[in-house]
């Protein structure tokens, strides 16, 4: 059965409003459209824990910086929709920008220290954008539990401290990262690779296992950790390394020392031509 689509934020509230009076949990999968598989298992984690699925597809303008990809974002509804209704998403929720940010908008969400590092760093205010969407979108839907990619690692880390620190009763829910069958991390901006690009786009997972299978070797200094990364980046041809992390998997603070029992985040981003990537392992 299709989904139900509403674009306003009325019709929203009403439909959930429904679903709670006959006593249904909801499951929030809050995305940017371009949906592909790892979207799919988001939902289809929803979708097991909760009697009412709803998907949000909307590109955020907020968290993009003056010389992103805004206006070139995907934006395939038809096919986006094609995927909820396999999925068995019950609502789906597509506003217009000026739904989201009203003209005299001006209320915004920081979550400082987590939100200035890694991405943060060579994005700055798209963190700010990314929670600003998220808690408004949790108040819209009000759901029981919301759904995030462990690709998304910072991300996830930052909503989780938002949900902590203002008391939203929400459960966040992550889920593991769905790759292609030689390890690239599924993401819309895949679609901007050129045949070559996404070749060499692999690079990225196998430098993080490789960091990974250091660690388990027995490699304590954390620096060497992340030159090996960059070095093992800046020999596949046309990839510039913007990041290359070990963090505390807690507080996103760069590692000196690798500890035994104190998780880890083994982070990169990765540009080829212009498309930047970015993957994750945690380390427990």
């Amino acid at each position: 059965m299709k989904p139900a689509v509403v674009a306003e934020i009325e019709p929203l509230r009403a439909v959930v409003a429904e679903a709670r009076r006959k006593g249904q949990t909801i499951g929030l999968v809050p995305t940017m459209g371009a949906l592909h598989d790892g979207h799919r298992s988001l939902i289809e984690a929803a979708r097991g824990r909760n009697d009412f699925v709803v998907v949000s597809i909307f590109v955020n303008p907020t968290q993009f910086g003056p010389n992103e990809d805004l206006q070139r974002y995907p934006r395939p509804l038809a096919t986006d929709l094609e995927l909820c209704r396999q999925a068995g998403v019950d609502l789906v929720f597509h506003p217009r920008p000026e739904v989201v940010y009203p003209p005299d908008y001006r209320s915004y969400v920081e979550v400082t220290g987590l939100q200035d590092v890694l991405c943060g760093a060579s994005r700055p205010g798209h963190f700010r954008g990314v929670a600003t969407v998220v808690l408004k979108l949790f108040h819209l839907v009000q759901p029981d539990r919301a759904y995030f990619g462990q690709k998304d690692a910072q991300q996830v880390r930052i909503v989780q401290q938002m949900v902590k620190d203002l008391n939203v009763p929400v459960e966040v829910c992550v889920c593991p990262t769905v790759r292609e069958t030689d390890g690239l991390a599924l993401s819309s901006r895949n679609a901007y690779l050129d045949a070559g690009e996404r070749r060499l786009a692999t690079v990225v997972y196998r430098t993080l296992i490789e960091a990974r299978r250091s660690i388990e070797g027995g490699e304590r200094s954390a620096a060497a950790i992340r030159e090996r990364m960059r070095e093992r980046i800046g020999a596949a041809p046309g990839a510039v390394v913007d990041y290359a992390a070990v963090v505390d998997a807690e507080t996103l603070c760069e590692a000196t020392e690798i500890e035994p029992g104190r998780p880890l985040l083994l982070a990169l981003a990765v540009k080829f031509g212009g498309t930047r990537l970015i993957d994750n392992l945690l380390i427990p």
